[in-house]
């Protein structure tokens, strides 16, 4: 029998390896700049919040999907040849809004865990987790609108 809170766990934990190999190529890729700088402290947080959700997901038992993260996995590298192939600042605004809306997801996640009655749960500070991931969907957001000002003017 399939367990509803291990696959829901597991999807998100494959969308979280999506978000951290963009945030490495983003480092990687803008290093000496202030996005490289911005990547790789948002980098710290998201590995910060996958390793919550891989011990929430291993303690639940299910393990992971490896076919799951290795479609995620093909699908970053997808992306990201596509982003570094757009116009001048395109690239930067998709990949901000990727991780805008990766967060946002993953916000949906720490609330709808916070909410659950599910005892395998229990000792997450999900609070924190909410108050976090707010905060990183905020100074994305922010980069997000700042990068749409050079990537959607017409040359």
């Amino acid at each position: 029998m399939e367990d509803p809170l291990a696959i829901y766990l597991h999807d998100h934990l494959a969308g979280s390896t999506v978000a951290v190999d963009l945030l490495q190529a983003m480092r990687r890729k803008h290093a000496d700049e202030g996005l490289g700088q911005f990547a790789a402290t948002m980098l710290v947080e998201i590995q910060a919040d996958r390793t919550v959700l891989k011990n929430l997901a291993d303690r639940i038992g299910a393990g992971s999907s490896q076919l799951k993260e290795l479609s995620a996995w093909l699908s970053e590298k997808v992306s990201r040849f596509k982003l570094d192939r757009g116009p001048q600042g395109l690239g930067i605004f998709e990949a901000l809004e990727f991780l805008a809306l990766g967060v946002l997801g993953k916000l949906s996640l720490w609330r709808a865990l916070a909410v659950s009655t599910d005892n395998r749960l229990q000792g997450t500070d999900f609070d924190q987790l909410i108050a976090r991931a707010q905060s990183q969907y905020t100074q994305i957001e922010d980069r997000r609108l700042d990068a749409a000002k050079i990537a959607l003017v017409r040359r």
